[in-house]
């Protein structure tokens, strides 16, 4: 049997609601790094945290509400969270490596150069 949602407790209307706001912030605050940051690789950082962070509080939140509206576990948001957190960090990867191959084949001095372009001796295999 589901509660009705006007008869929720005041701790869990209170929780949810801090969790939502907190992670609602938190990918504003990527968001708001995402515009602000001066170059593109520190502008990817921001969003990947607030992405993630973000996603965990709401997530949470969501856990916590559903199941005491549903008077059961609900705990499906938690491979929400499990893609989230491994397909956000892959795709920052992605993209810094595909702007680093860019930025060095145009010569753009302000990329940071190759193990191999720097002088260094790369271990024998």
């Amino acid at each position: 049997m589901t509660m009705p949602v006007a008869d929720l407790p005041l701790w869990v209307v209170l929780v949810v609601s801090v969790l939502l706001l907190l992670g609602s912030g938190l990918t504003l605050l990527g968001a708001i790094g995402l515009l602000r940051l001066p170059n593109f690789y520190e502008r990817i950082h921001a969003p990947t945290l607030g992405t993630s962070w973000g996603v965990g509080a709401i997530m949470l939140a969501s856990i916590l509400f559903f199941s005491i509206v549903g008077s059961r576990v609900v705990l499906h948001e938690i491979l929400i969270g499990i893609f989230v957190t491994l397909t956000t960090p892959v795709t920052l990867i992605l993209l810094a490596r595909a702007a680093l191959h860019r930025d060095r084949a145009e010569g753009n001095p302000s990329v940071p150069k190759d193990g191999a372009e720097a002088g260094e001796q790369s271990e024998p295999n």
